[in-house]
């Protein structure tokens, strides 16, 4: 078991997708400061936060809560993302690499949901 959430190698990389988000995010439209730059920040913050709150909870059931919210953010991430390549605020290249480190997270995700369920 990790003492730290910071150990977990799912909160690292959400972590690092966030860094991604944040310099990607710099770049959109002045437009956008109060709508979708907002949202996708909103959205991929809450990742990291939540597995560091769900790991941080007393019981199990909490944990496994937590980490459903982090999913849940992650889905919105996704069409987030789409929305801002098919606008033309991101690159396709940026896109993939934004997308891929995002569907690693979700099944990493997924798997530590299923983990943390079949030891309660």
């Amino acid at each position: 078991m990790t003492k730290t959430y910071r150990e977990l190698i799912v909160w690292q990389k959400s972590y690092k997708l966030s860094l991604l988000i944040y310099e990607q995010t710099s770049r959109f439209p002045k437009s956008e400061i109060y709508s979708l730059t907002s949202q996708v920040r909103r959205a991929v913050v809450s990742i990291p936060s939540n597995i560091a709150e769900g790991y941080c909870r007393y019981s199990k059931k909490e944990y496994i809560q937590f980490l459903q919210i982090a999913y849940g953010s992650g889905a919105e991430l996704e069409t987030q993302v789409l929305l801002a390549k098919d606008l033309k605020y991101i690159s396709e290249k940026d896109y993939y690499e934004m997308s891929d480190l995002l569907l690693e997270v979700m099944k990493m995700l997924n798997s530590l949901i299923a983990k943390v369920r079949s030891s309660i």
